[in-house]
């Protein structure tokens, strides 16, 4: 039987470097930079998983990102402590969060901000009860 791992999310910004920028302020993320095959590639390690960064160019007809909430993929999440502690940290480097830290159930904290692109974030924090 097969076996399942996450592997990665793929981004695709008119800006990649500012994309890059902003994963880095907000998250402390890993950026590696690369050029396979002469074409320049930008990949962002946070929490675990793998970001890859593919710019958009006006010629490639790209729709313009949804207005959240939308069907389809909504949001991705990552596991944070001290949610308080790091939301009011984020907010100071500029973050924009769309919805306050908020406890949802005994032990489970939860906030979103908005990435580029309009791109929604979760932070989550899971305490023992």
């Amino acid at each position: 039987m097969a076996t399942f791992t996450f592997d990665h999310i793929h981004l695709r910004p008119p800006d990649p470097e500012a994309t890059a920028t902003f994963y880095e302020k907000m998250f402390d993320a890993e950026i590696v930079r690369s050029a396979p095959n002469g074409q320049p590639r930008i990949d962002i390690k946070v929490g675990g998983a793998n970001i890859f960064v593919a710019p958009v160019t006006p010629d490639q007809g790209v729709a313009a990102p949804p207005e959240s909430p939308y069907q389809g993929l909504d949001h991705f999440g990552l596991e944070v402590s001290d949610i308080d502690d790091k939301v009011a940290e984020m907010k100071e480097k500029g973050a924009a969060f769309t919805m306050e830290p908020t406890t949802i159930r005994p032990g489970t904290r939860f906030a979103f901000l908005r990435g580029p692109e309009g791109v929604s974030i979760e932070l989550l924090e899971r305490t023992p009860v």
